[in-house]
């Protein structure tokens, strides 16, 4: 049975409804990354969750206690959930050392000191800050802040804690070594987290599981990282996940042809045969999908070179068009690094096709 369960969630602010008949299953010891763009609800979810916000219909569960239900009545108390949050922007106090923060969920509780003291020190150790623990915010970094975060969650229950966008504040680097450490303190604990986020990046690197909401609150995908990425099931997930190209297929004399604005192309891929009769169909190609290959009838101009480390980044110009291509750094070095000015044939492996935006005629 899911450990966290969401059923039927309807909430609105005034007029503006932003859940609606809502159902969202977490597993016990998993990392559930929700995913959506600003403004879909993520954040109202988790109030909801957390008994900050009173949705009007459906109900949650966390184990096998009923925390609301508008038809049973039920709603426990914010401060009687036992969920641990981590904020955006850390909600330290800046007057506490890092002991106290961390021992404020317990002391609430009327925890006996000595256990106090005791959680303390073993969560310090979790989040490697045992020699901070008389510092004061002010002294820390912040990426030392959020572990303090997340060791005052922890203190308030090693089994959920709730993360809202909570390395949004962080350098590029300090990202990537909290996501890395959230990862394995939720391996070395078995703590079940929620992540919300808009950052989908750090969503692939992190979840077990990713939940994608779009612009209208609803649930419309949810599995591993590698559905999210091969197996999108909207054209939102595909453009919403990762970076895109889409050009349009039209159909002239029955066969579809690549349109560059100025010009249109063979296009050799084989349509899907429900999309075939539309007169213009979209087709979203990844940059790392698209090689340069000298015998393709597709012509571009590489405009704009640029070296990434682990990878070239190529924006070439087709037809009227301006596509976005990734190559690996050791692919480059094997065939030869393209250079800005150069004439490019474009091949397009992997395409995804979806009906036309808006479709014309031709």
């Amino acid at each position: 049975m899911a450990y966290v369960r969401f059923e039927n969630i309807s909430f609105a602010y005034g007029d503006n409804q932003v859940l609606k008949n809502f159902s969202l299953s977490l597993e016990k010891n998993e990392i559930m990354c929700l995913v959506g763009p600003s403004g879909c609800g993520k954040t109202t979810l988790v109030r909801c969750l957390l008994g900050l916000n009173r949705p009007s219909e459906g109900e949650i569960w966390v184990g096998d206690t009923c925390m609301f239900s508008s038809k049973r009545r039920i709603n426990v108390p914010a401060e009687r959930r036992g969920i641990g949050i981590v904020f955006q922007d850390y909600a330290v106090w800046p007057h506490l050392t890092v002991k106290e923060n961390i021992a404020y969920p317990m002391r609430k509780r009327k925890v006996p000191k000595q256990e106090i003291d005791r959680r303390v020190e073993d969560v310090l150790r979790l989040v490697r800050m045992s020699e901070y623990i008389n510092h004061l915010p002010s002294q820390l970094s912040g990426g030392q802040q959020q572990r303090v975060a997340i060791a005052r969650a922890l203190m308030t229950s090693d089994d959920l804690i709730v993360m809202d966008e909570p390395i949004t504040n962080l350098d590029a680097k300090l990202r990537e070594q909290m996501l890395y450490e959230i990862r394995e303190l939720q391996r070395n604990v078995g703590t079940t987290v929620f992540y919300i986020t808009h950052d989908q990046r750090a969503a692939l690197q992190l979840g077990d599981r990713i939940a994608i909401m779009d612009p209208k609150g609803d649930l419309i995908q949810l599995g591993s990282d590698e559905d999210i990425i091969l197996r999108p099931k909207t054209r939102f997930v595909f453009e919403f996940i990762g970076v895109t190209n889409f050009l349009n297929l039209k159909r002239v004399d029955g066969q579809h042809k690549l349109d560059l604005g100025s010009t249109l192309a063979p296009w050799p891929g084989e349509v899907p045969q429900e999309l075939r009769g539309g007169a213009v169909i979209d087709v979203g190609i990844r940059p790392n999908d698209i090689v340069f290959d000298s015998s393709s009838p597709v012509r571009g101009t590489v405009e704009r070179a640029v070296f990434l480390g682990s990878e070239y980044e190529y924006f070439v110009r087709a037809g009227e068009k301006t596509l976005r291509i990734q190559q690996g750094s050791l692919d480059a070095g094997q065939s030869g690094i393209v250079r800005e000015g150069s004439e490019v044939g474009l091949k397009f492996l992997n395409p995804y096709y979806y009906p036309a935006a808006r479709e014309e005629a031709v």
